[in-house]
């Protein structure tokens, strides 16, 4: 929850993810996202706040309750949600944090609906109108996205169809659970087979193997999903094994970009976690899935020590987000 305080107020450094159209447009952060402008870019701001919230919602007792709900309180409000909806109106910003902040978006939104706390009221009041906008920006994208995105890093489609369709599920948003249930099988109901050797690429921080697995659990269910994902990824031991998926290594984590291998453990861990949940009872795939879940989620915590900002600014969230197993909260298509 500290660093999460230490980022979500903190202007500077930052990086914009900005067209300008015109000299007006080059503005500071706090100018330019009056709610979102911490952390060093805005997708890490979001993800970020719903640090704060789940922490809150997760931990009640915590000593650091009443600075977050402060925190929360000055960046939550109706007038700087409205001035981040006015933003992406702007000209040339159809796909501003598309997928990756946008899913963000949703899992905060999520997360407050969830929470029966008068704090959630007020912020999911204020959160809402932003929702709205970009449940309205996945539904503009998605009939148009011919191709999955099957990166490792901020665009990739699989953690951006994931995030999205629990948030639908819960909201009851049926034109977008059907528009991503419907891309998601269009896209990856044939898949084999996946490269999982070839992870991580130099810079992930999402796998693009597991991510995959742990959306098509989502959607198929658990009366189709054990049959392909031994199709998907047929060399998931079954002698208990962990080793047979080596974590990231960063050697330097300093440097931005070489450091999301410590969040592709982060990640790996919450999918081998779902993933082996979404097993039936005895398959004999679960014990090595989960035994490489806790070898990925040892070395991934490791790394969340906020001793360099590179890493600390973000870490910290999908650190929470696995260790709070927030993805086997996700509901299902039933």
């Amino acid at each position: 929850m500290q660093l999460a305080l230490d980022c979500v107020q903190r202007e500077y450094p930052n990086k914009i993810a900005h067209v300008l159209q015109t000299d007006s447009d080059a503005r500071t952060p706090r100018q330019l996202y009056p709610a979102f402008y911490g952390c060093y870019d805005w997708h890490s701001s979001v993800h970020g706040h719903w640090l704060l919230v789940r922490l809150l919602r997760t931990m009640p007792e915590s000593e650091m309750t009443a600075a977050a709900t402060a925190a929360l309180d000055t960046n939550l409000t109706a007038d700087n949600i409205a001035g981040e909806i006015a933003y992406f109106a702007g000209e040339g910003r159809a796909s501003f944090e598309r997928p990756y902040g946008l899913a963000w978006l949703l899992q905060l939104g999520l997360e407050l609906r969830e929470w029966d706390d008068p704090r959630a009221d007020r912020w999911g009041a204020a959160l809402a109108p932003l929702e709205t906008v970009v449940a309205d920006r996945y539904k503009a994208w998605l009939p148009n996205l011919l191709y999955p995105i099957r990166i490792g890093t901020h665009n990739q489609s699989a953690f951006g169809f994931a995030l999205a369709l629990d948030w639908a599920r819960t909201t009851g948003d049926e034109e977008l659970e059907r528009l991503i249930v419907d891309k998601t099988l269009e896209f990856h109901h044939g898949d084999r087979e996946c490269p999982i050797g070839y992870e991580p690429s130099g810079e992930d921080f999402l796998s693009p193997c597991l991510m995959e697995a742990d959306l098509m659990r989502r959607v198929l269910g658990p009366e189709d999903f054990p049959a392909w994902l031994g199709g998907f990824l047929p060399g998931i031991p079954t002698d208990g094994s962990a080793d047979w998926l080596e974590p990231g290594r960063v050697v330097d984590p300093a440097d931005g970009k070489l450091v999301h291998l410590d969040g592709v453990n982060l990640s790996r861990a919450w999918n081998l976690d779902a993933i082996a949940h979404a097993l039936p009872e005895g398959d004999p795939r679960i014990p090595a899935l989960e035994a490489s879940a806790r070898l990925h989620g040892e070395a991934g915590i490791a790394s969340v020590t906020g001793d360099d900002y590179a890493g600390g600014h973000w870490l910290a969230s999908f650190a929470t987000y696995y260790t709070t197993s927030r993805a086997l909260e996700a509901p299902s298509g039933d």
